[in-house]
């Protein structure tokens, strides 16, 4: 197929994610300050986009707190920069198995299992202008994790999205989640056109070689906006390989810890990078509001 260069392309932040990234490196924000103060500082430097999971303000590890969550939308929102605001929506599925001998000794200490009213208790909360849809169960690289979300799970979650105004980040780690993301819509959980965002290279999903990656690229339904990352080393690569492709990109710490070989970065420093990739391959980064115009979203004010 011939290429499709998107000239046009925004920027999404993943400021802080879910895993355990809170000890390897300084700048991995922690408290609701730390996380919107990072998210703000990549909005400056061109992020149309903030994703943003929560964490404990101590210990780092990952939660799901609605007051968490409220203080960094307050935060976010009263800043002096625009900037979408998205919500991570999948904690809640993190299921830990026992050993291939007893498979079902779960581990009751870190298993994190909840319904779908439970899971987004914060986005009803928040109502942020985009928070993520998992779409679909997977074996992560960690002995004994499945990341769960059943079909049941998902037109659930889908259908409170669409009925609160909030519009759902498609995240998909392989191509039976496009597949799944199509029924979705099929069937009217989901509005079309949708969202997707394409996940590269998260062990066990989809590998970011790049015949996989256009695999993936060609499924996606015509009319749909994407974007797409991959991990570590790759993420600036894919950066490009995002735009040549058609779509836009994501860049963050959830994704990628360092700026080169034992630097650590910044968002705001990941972001820039992005940025001259982008501006360099002669497309152009677009801000806020045409990401709102592109994707139909519904501006949230403060208060």
């Amino acid at each position: 197929m011939p290429l499709a260069m998107n000239r046009e392309v925004f920027i999404t932040c993943a400021v802080t994610g879910g895993g355990g990234t809170q000890d390897r490196s300084p700048h991995v924000p922690r408290s609701p300050r730390q996380i919107a103060d990072s998210a703000i500082a990549a909005a400056r430097a061109g992020a149309a986009v903030v994703h943003c999971h929560v964490r404990d303000p101590g210990t780092g590890a990952p939660r799901r707190d609605v007051h968490l969550y409220r203080e960094v939308t307050e935060r976010i929102r009263t800043a002096d920069v625009d900037v979408v605001l998205n919500l991570t929506a999948g904690m809640g599925g993190d299921l830990f198995l026992g050993d291939a001998e007893n498979p079902l000794d779960l581990n009751t200490e870190r298993t994190d299992m909840a319904g779908a009213t439970e899971r987004m208790a914060h986005v009803r909360d928040c109502r942020p202008e985009i928070c993520t849809l998992d779409c679909g169960t997977m074996n992560f690289a960690e002995s004994g994790y499945v990341m769960t979300n059943t079909p049941g799970m998902l037109r659930a979650l889908g259908r409170m999205m669409t009925d609160a105004g909030v519009k759902p980040e498609i995240e998909v780690f392989d191509t039976g989640h496009l597949w799944c993301a199509r029924e979705l819509v099929k069937e009217g959980v989901l509005e079309s056109p949708a969202f997707v965002q394409l996940c590269m290279g998260v062990p066990w999903g989809a590998p970011d070689d790049l015949n996989t990656f256009m695999a993936m690229v060609n499924n996606v339904p015509g009319g749909w906006t994407w974007s797409a990352f991959s991990l570590g080393r790759n993420q600036m690569p894919y950066v490009a390989a995002a735009v040549l492709a058609g779509g836009n990109v994501r860049v963050g710490l959830e994704d990628n810890l360092m700026l080169a070989r034992g630097v650590p970065a910044t968002n705001e420093q990941l972001v820039a990078r992005a940025r001259e990739i982008i501006e360099r391959m002669g497309a152009r980064v677009i801000g806020p509001d045409a990401v709102r115009e592109r994707l139909g979203l519904v501006r949230r004010d403060p208060g």
